[in-house]
This record gives structure tokens, sequence and C-alpha cells, in this order.
């Protein structure tokens, strides 16, 4: 294939299937520009529309301790998430933490800011480590792109899990278009949701020990049962307010010494490396890609500016060969182990059991209905 890059933003044929109209202007750019941008509005409409969400969440709470649950990982959409629910939206919500093994300190630190500032209670829950351990292991052994999986469910999974549990029906997101509306395509290891089949196909395969505590919810479950049939409700508030990544990151870090990251997903040191490191340099993969054309759209970024970062690593050369080998240390392997799984024969998920045509035609009805309106292949 004879190389491309989008005329407006920076995706280009990394991801082998994307399409680019007469002018050169790829689909996630017209995505943007007819679907998104539209239906998006962050001023009188969005505002009356935080309001109501506000008073729907209230009048279902009434007599509850919390009015809802927000996954928090100390990054800056789920901190900016929890101070609008709490400060704009005039809500109760329980923080919710999941402890995989891979925080940076400053993570815990914005986390602690947080939950001081706003006056809320926070529930951290920890995985089993040796469970999170023999996953990621397992995982990185299957040679498939897509390696933040086992974290990923981890999150996920115990926040739903314990939401049900404590009959909590309301759940806040962070996720937004400001800052994502350039969806990853899956190549770039962005698979859909989490699949239990290619779950335990990869762990059957490769693991060591029986996940007897590790949370996993398939995403039928949560999609369908938790949220269709038990009631269970997302929101994504941040759709409905001005969020401006630099501004917000001030705002936070003004009111609460919130401290904000080089990049998007560095509050986990795994999820840092995987995508400075592994994926870059295994797959050819930049992730940044994405999120910068995700600014560019929104006007957050220049695309001139984006092309001088995509130009270098986002971490220097030491500092990721030092990242290399913590990695390894944590993972219980050595360096020559680790390298020597690096250099094996890449693979994708269709190599393993796996119902990604399912997810994919749920995906197709949410587009239909348009109640997902980022393009998703």
């Amino acid at each position: 294939m004879t190389y491309k890059i989008c005329t407006h933003c920076i995706m280009d044929t990394s991801d082998p299937r994307i399409q680019f109209d007469d002018q050169g202007v790829c689909e996630y750019c017209n995505n943007f520009k007819t679907t998104i941008a539209p239906s998006w509005d962050t001023g009188v409409q969005g505002a009356a529309a935080l309001a109501r969400m506000a008073e729907q969440i209230k009048a279902d709470t009434q007599g509850k301790d919390f009015d809802a649950i927000i996954g928090l990982s100390g990054g800056l959409d789920s901190s900016y998430a929890a101070y609008v629910a709490v400060k704009k939206m005039g809500l109760r919500p329980l923080l919710f933490h999941v402890d995989a093994g891979w925080n940076t300190d400053q993570a815990v630190g914005n986390i602690e800011k947080l939950v001081d500032g706003l006056g809320v209670d926070l529930y951290t829950e920890v995985i089993n480590w040796e469970e999170m351990k023999d996953l990621q292991v397992a995982f990185l052994k299957s040679g498939i792109p897509d390696q933040d999986i086992p974290q990923d469910t981890a999150f996920f999974s115990a926040l739903y899990q314990f939401a049900r549990k404590n009959k909590i029906k309301h759940v806040i997101t962070g996720s937004n278009y400001s800052t994502e509306c350039c969806r990853e395509p899956e190549e770039w290891g962005g698979y859909p949701g989490i699949d239990k089949i290619l779950i335990d196909d990869i762990h059957g395969r490769f693991g060591n020990r029986r996940l007897t505590t590790f949370p996993i919810k398939d995403i039928l479950v949560y999609k369908i049962y938790y949220q269709k049939i038990l009631g269970m409700k997302v929101h994504y508030p941040l759709n409905h307010v001005p969020y401006v990544k630099k501004d917000a990151e001030d705002e936070l870090e003004r009111l609460f010494g919130w401290q904000r990251f080089q990049h998007k997903h560095h509050e986990s040191r795994f999820t840092r490396f995987y995508e400075d490191y592994w994926m870059p340099r295994k797959f050819g993969y930049h992730k940044r890609r994405a999120h910068f054309s995700s600014l560019i759209m929104t006007g957050q970024m220049t695309r001139e500016a984006a092309l001088e970062r995509i130009s270098r690593p986002e971490m220097d050369e030491h500092f990721l060969q030092q990242e290399f080998e913590y990695v390894a240390h944590k993972l219980d392997l050595t360096m020559p182990e680790l390298q020597a799984i690096f250099d094996a024969p890449n693979k994708t998920f269709h190599d393993y059991k796996n119902k990604r045509w399912v997810i994919g035609l749920g995906a197709k009805v949410l587009s239909v209905l348009g109640l997902e309106k980022r393009l998703f292949r």
C-alpha cells in the first residue's frame, strides 16, 4: 500500500483500512464533521442537558448513600468527570479506583488530592497481583497488539461488579468527544470491549494459574444484562461542558494541586510502556496519532504541532530502556525472556477464539440508532 496521510489530521495508512476523500481528508475527520459536530453542544443546550442529567440522577437516588459511581484512574478524563459531577452537577458520587499494580505515584497523588478536595468517598479494589501478572504475561506471549485488555478488563469489570452488588444504578464516565472523537482502529490494539472467549482462550494457552478472583465481565453482560435488563445507566457529562484539555488541566491544578501527565494514559506505568515502546516498535502503530488527531479535529492542537511531536518518541531512549527492565522484573521475567516475547512473530485476535462478529454487530446497531457517533470499524 502506498503511504498516505490525512491532509487535515495525522491519521495515516498505518490504519490498513483507512479511506480518504478526493481532498485527501480521512474518514475520521469526515465522520467528526458530519456525525459528531452537528449534535455536539457544550453551550446553552449542553448546560441544559447536563442539568437534566443531574436532576434525573438525583430523583432516582433519593435516600441512597451515593448518586453514582465514577471510575477514577487519576488521569485527566476521569478526574475532570469527578470534578464536574460534584461541583457542576451537585452529585454525591462514590469514586471507585482499581489498583491493578501499575499506578504511577503521580496518579495516586492525583486521586488523593481529588478525594480530599471534593470531599467525597473513595473505594479502592486491589486486583490479585499473581493473577493479574499471569494474565498479562499470557497476553504478551499471545503476540497480539491488544495488550491493555487485561487492565481494561480489571477496571471495567470490577466497577460494574461492585455497582451491581451495591445497587448503584448510575455510572459516570470520563469518555468524551473532545479528546477521544478519533477512535483507535482495532488493528492498533483497539479491541472493542471485554471478550471473555478471547481472554479465556489466550489465558488457556499461555497462562499458568487459575483466575479465581480476577474480575471478568463480558461486554454482553454489562451492555445488555446490566444496562438493558437491570437498568444501569452510563452518563457522559464531559460531552455537555466546555472541555478543553489544557484548560481542564489548569483548572484541576489550580483547585486541587492535581498534576498533569506528559500524555494520555500515562497514569498507568504499563500502559505508558505499552503505548510508547511495545506498540510502536513491535507493530509500528502509534496510538498518539489518534489522540493528537482528536485534538486537531476539536481545535486544540495544530496539525503542524502534531506532526512535530509524532516525529519523535514521547519518552527518551534511556527512560524507555529503564521501563523495559522494570516491566520485565515486575512480571517476573528476565530481560532476555521479555525480549524473546517481543521478537516473536506478531499475531492478531483472529489467531484466537473470539466473538468479534457479535461485538461488531452490536456496534453497528448502536451506530444506526445514533448511540455511538465515533467511527467504528
